[in-house]
């Protein structure tokens, strides 16, 4: 029988991005834990396909919603589409995210502003949206997916480390604003997972680069950043609120 302090039966969880990668995982580990999740990405048929893998099993309900998160409609219409599928949103995962490698003299302000708006401005502005309902509810789990590449980077990565530290700040900020409602607010920082995102921007001698600065030696699977996330959205993580929780493998450890 599972510990009550990990039960979320009854709750329903809204997680952006989460058709494949960390998304999927997470959802796919709320549901286990008993809560009916919500997932949002642009592709529909990767949604069908993840909400099926999701609810595999289980006796949990999972719905889709397509949503472009650097467009304010689609956010607006996301957080009310997902409110509405299961009459509330009591967990947001604002995991949704991109990165283009670029050096600091050769970004576009295209992409600049795209990864920027959906990175950082589209969590703030899904969290703008749930936020009041949650207040009426008093009681609401915010998580941000940032990364450890909001705490060190890499050469290429100006847009992307920029918006992962300040989602740092920006979960922080809104602790302090929301915990007299019941409402924790934590940043999830990963390390290397093995995801779509970092397999296509990263050469195989680099992978295996970054494996060996582990101190396990691997690069992390989605599912390893799941746990993390629920203890964060249960009754387990009552009392951490502004926090960063790091899951990357010990590569922050190490010195040189």
């Amino acid at each position: 029988m599972s510990s009550p302090l990990f039960d979320l039966r009854g709750r329903v969880a809204l997680i952006t991005g989460g058709s494949k990668g960390i998304g999927q995982a997470i959802a796919r580990g709320f549901a286990e834990a008993g809560a009916d999740v919500v997932i949002s990405s642009r592709h529909e048929d990767d949604l069908r396909a993840a909400a099926a893998d999701i609810r595999h099993g289980l006796d949990t309900g999972v719905a889709t919603i397509v949503a472009d998160m650097t467009k304010r409609d689609d956010v607006k219409r996301l957080a009310e589409t997902a409110a509405h599928a299961f009459g509330r949103i009591d967990i947001l995962v604002n995991n949704a995210g991109t990165n283009r490698p670029q050096q600091l003299v050769a970004i576009e302000d295209e992409d600049w502003d795209r990864i920027v708006e959906l990175n950082l401005n589209s969590c703030m502005a899904l969290s703008r949206c749930i936020v009041p309902e949650m207040k009426q509810h008093r009681w609401g789990r915010i998580i941000y997916i940032s990364s450890i590449m909001g705490l060190s980077s890499f050469p290429g990565r100006a847009a992307y480390s920029a918006t992962k530290s300040a989602l740092i700040g920006l979960c922080r900020a809104a602790a302090l604003e929301l915990g007299d409602f019941g409402i924790t607010v934590n940043c999830i920082a990963p390390g290397p997972i093995h995801t779509a995102l970092p397999v296509n921007v990263l050469t195989e001698q680099e992978r295996k680069a970054v494996a060996a600065r582990t101190a396990l030696g691997r690069w992390g699977h989605p599912r390893e950043v799941a746990g993390p996330a629920l203890l964060l959205a249960s009754e387990a993580g009552n009392y951490i609120t502004g926090s960063m929780l790091v899951v990357d493998g010990g590569i922050l450890a190490r010195a040189f």
